[in-house]
């Protein structure tokens, strides 16, 4: 993308109003449909194979609050 085009779809953006967000929103949402819900099948964490996490990963997670952070 050339650097006037980048130039103006950037000051377009940013003039966008929530208005006009919503309305667009609005407009698009009829064109997409939700999945159909299936039922969630609780699995036993003693059927769970083969996941690992690192343990920089695991001192992150410890280290959130319950809600994240």
């Amino acid at each position: 993308m050339s650097k006037h085009l980048t130039n103006n779809i950037a000051s377009r953006e940013s003039e966008v109003s929530l208005a006009e967000l919503r309305g667009d929103c609005a407009r698009m949402a009829p064109h997409w449909t939700a999945p159909v819900k299936t039922a969630t099948v609780t699995v036993k964490p003693s059927l769970i194979h083969g996941v690992t996490v690192p343990p920089a990963s695991a001192r992150l997670i410890d280290a959130m609050s319950e809600y994240g952070d």
